[in-house]
């Protein structure tokens, strides 16, 4: 288990286990910071930032890993990218946020507009759809209502429905403020 290694030869292994957690984990932790819409450079901070934690616990024997290092760091990773987003989101003035609170309390989403979308999914999407999202109706129950022969087939058919309403705006390159009155 990682927490019982004992290094020998204290530089030689500490330079292999670094080395190998950054070839394996750094990548993934890389996308996930991307995709939570931070760079690069902020992925290699909160890599290093979690590696020196990784390392720190090791080296202690406070580290209980549960599944196997590489998650363990990506987790650690993870973890110090929401911390570090939320601080900064936290701190950002009003001024420079983006938008306009006056202008927001005056916006309306157009029903009509927004059930003219929907509506491109065809009838019978709008009906899957209707049920699911304003009846709250269960999946298992939507399978029977609409004659599907499992609850996985109903969810594989609404996201098709969603899928056609995202294509259609996709196509149209349409924004939020498109639907607004």
């Amino acid at each position: 288990m990682a927490n019982e290694i004992v290094f020998d030869n204290p530089v030689a292994e500490r330079e292999k286990l670094i080395t190998t957690l950054y070839k394996t984990a750094f990548p993934v932790a890389a996308k996930y910071v991307a995709k939570m819409g931070g760079s690069f450079d902020d992925a290699k901070d909160v890599f290093h930032d979690a590696l020196v934690i990784y390392y720190e616990k090791l080296v202690n024997g406070e580290l209980t890993v549960q599944a196997n290092e590489k998650a363990y760091l990506l987790g650690i990773t993870k973890h110090l990218w929401l911390k570090k987003f939320r601080e900064d989101s936290n701190n950002q003035p009003l001024d420079e946020s983006g938008f306009d609170i006056t202008d927001e309390a005056d916006e309306q989403l157009s029903g009509s507009k927004l059930m003219h979308y929907l509506e491109t999914a065809g009838k019978k999407c709008m009906e899957l759809l209707s049920a699911f999202y304003y009846h709250k109706t269960p999946m298992k129950e939507l399978a029977g209502l609409f004659g599907y022969t499992s609850e996985r087939s109903a969810t594989v058919q609404k996201y098709k429905c969603i899928e056609k309403v995202r294509e259609t705006v996709k196509q149209q390159s349409l924004t939020y403020a498109d639907f607004i009155e």
